[in-house]
């Protein structure tokens, strides 16, 4: 495959009119459409980009993954294609321990026939603080278990752990994590600064749809907000829909933290290509209202309506960042955290997971490289 009239834009590379040659489902070639070795797919000067990685995604039109269904699953991986997502991480909620095993075990039948990339799982919950449970079913919350997170992580590979580390015995869970090869990440949690700096010490590594579900920054006790803007080892979650996070929030995310800190997600959950009108999520009933979903029952935000090439038109928007820089946020920072080799970036010898965007930041083609290696 020769794809053609590119404005080709990876991590550390742009070039206004260039071409990406495709063998055997790798880049085997790129240049300027000076030395293209024949005429191929013309993208008529579209934005051609690594295909977006998100690491937090619980569904999209109607289907969630914790129906534990493999015709749902198929369904959210075609819609996720759509916004140009070439690696999905199928992301549970807290669910009671029967039912995760069960979604799981739907999973990994799934997987190896999946239309697009899927490394491994992020599991959200359950092992949270129940104050802070947001749109998690508070009725299932339990205290961390080491066995139950082997006993998953033996069915299919949990690649991200979220979890509130303030908790008794969630240190010894992060540690677990840790020799798993699993990120623990900071999740629906009441922690101090002091309880994340701990954390860190034990391995904590990311921290969960940031700035929610979570203590915020004060002038006397920073809280995890405050921990993901100083502390240097943390990479932070970040939905950017201008509903979860403020234009504000991310520019002062963008000035304080170290550009590879920071993935672009979308938490996307069922109510996602949907009109407004009701939908749910763990079995909470959710209303979606201009866009936005929130729990029937107390308004909480459930999740996520955001497509992710809207995330990325947003974040240049709010920070006025050239997209060239900001392009790591959506790909390649996801591959170095996860240990995905060769994903994330337009290069030769990478797989051929490449979105197509025109200039309203829509998704015209997905390409990917289909192999769940």
């Amino acid at each position: 495959m020769l794809l053609t009239n590119a404005h080709i834009i990876s991590p550390g590379l742009e070039i206004s009119n260039g071409f990406v040659e495709i063998t055997n489902h790798r880049i085997s070639q790129i240049g300027d459409m000076e030395s293209a070795p024949g005429r191929g797919t013309d993208l008529e000067g579209q934005m051609l980009v690594p295909g977006f990685i998100d690491i937090h995604s619980h569904g999209a039109d109607g289907h969630d993954v914790c129906d534990a269904s493999e015709e749902g699953l198929e369904h959210i991986a075609q819609t996720k294609l759509k916004e140009g997502v070439t690696t999905w991480l199928p992301t549970t909620l807290t669910q009671p321990r029967d039912r995760l095993r069960e979604i799981v075990q739907t999973i990994d039948r799934w997987a190896p026939s999946a239309p697009l990339h899927v490394p491994g799982i992020h599991l959200e919950g359950p092992f949270i603080n129940v104050e802070q449970a947001g749109a998690q079913n508070p009725q299932f919350v339990r205290p961390p278990d080491t066995l139950e997170l082997r006993e998953l992580h033996e069915i299919f590979p949990t690649l991200i752990l979220s979890l509130a580390p303030e908790i008794p015995g969630s240190l010894d869970l992060i540690r677990e994590a840790r020799s798993l090869n699993i990120i623990a990440s900071a999740a629906h949690t009441k922690a101090t600064y002091e309880n994340i700096k701990e954390a860190v010490g034990y391995g904590l590594g990311h921290l969960t749809h940031f700035g929610n579900a979570m203590t915020g920054l004060h002038h006397r006790e920073i809280g995890v907000v405050g921990s993901g803007l100083i502390e240097e080892t943390l990479k932070l979650e970040l939905i950017v829909d201008g509903v979860h996070l403020s234009a504000d929030m991310v520019q002062l995310v963008f000035k304080s933290v170290p550009r590879e800190n920071i993935l672009l997600i979308t938490d996307s959950v069922a109510s996602s290509w949907q009109p407004d009108g009701e939908s749910s999520i763990g079995g909470l009933e959710v209303i979606i209202k201009d866009g936005v979903a929130r729990l029937k029952s107390n308004g909480a935000l459930a999740g996520s309506t955001l497509r992710y090439s809207k995330g990325l038109q947003l974040a240049q928007s709010f920070t006025g960042e050239p997209l060239v820089n900001l392009i790591a946020t959506t790909s390649w920072n996801q591959a170095r955290a996860l240990g995905l080799n060769q994903r994330g970036k337009i290069e030769i010898g990478f797989w051929s997971d490449l979105t197509v965007l025109n200039s309203d930041f829509e998704v015209t083609h997905t390409f990917t490289s289909n192999s769940n290696k």
